[in-house]
């Protein structure tokens, strides 16, 4: 469910008179992951490493009030559930959104990861959940990328985690992830705070 609520009622008040009128009002942050432990949990669960690495976001992301706020068409709303977007490349060789839904529990996430995400593949359709706050992923596994900056639209202003190739060492498997979000929701040290909520959940794996 999702309610307006008054940003002077909030602790974004001062943001949102300060960001809403910044044409650049995105910020984007970058740290180098240890994700050893994320193929080791997919190698145990038989299951994909962006379905993993998604655990692991969102179970971060549902640890921080400032998550479930978020900026809509010059106004504020609080949800009281979280959901994690993936983009599925669907049978006719395009590609697709598909928004899962999460609420703590690691095999029903990943369950529903796998259902939803064919189903949007083999109908070639967009899956929505309007009534949670959506954290944007996007995964460009191709290649190994150091940073991803994402276009800035009014239109989609939900936070977006994103990265490319892991790279594996000796030791260690790394693999930088880039955080993207709207100043009126957090501010930096609140993004810094969540990519350490990230190396935390996935270090418990």
């Amino acid at each position: 469910m999702r309610v307006e609520v008054n940003p002077m009622d909030t602790i974004r008040g001062e943001a949102f008179d300060l960001w809403m009128s910044s044409p650049m009002p995105m910020v984007t942050l970058t740290k180098t992951f240890d994700v050893s432990k994320v193929l080791k949990k997919c190698k145990n669960l038989g299951v994909g490493f962006n379905v993993m690495l998604c655990w692991c976001i969102a179970k971060a992301a549902s640890q921080m009030e400032l998550f479930y706020l978020l900026l809509e068409q010059g106004k504020l709303f609080k949800y009281d559930s979280l959901a994690i977007n993936v983009i599925v490349k669907n049978k006719k060789g395009g590609i697709n959104s598909c928004d899962i839904p999460f609420d703590g529990d690691m095999k029903k996430f990943i369950e529903e990861y796998k259902v939803l995400t064919s189903g949007v593949s083999e109908e070639c359709k967009s899956s929505f959940l309007e009534e949670c706050m959506v954290v944007g992923t996007s995964a460009m596994i191709q290649t190994e990328l150091d940073c991803i900056v994402n276009q800035y639209t009014d239109k989609f202003c939900n936070p977006m985690v994103m990265w490319g190739k892991y790279r594996k060492g000796w030791f260690k498997t790394l693999l930088p992830i880039s955080f993207q979000f709207h100043h009126v929701q957090m501010d930096g040290g609140d993004g810094a705070r969540f990519l350490e909520l990230l190396q935390e959940e996935i270090s418990r794996l």
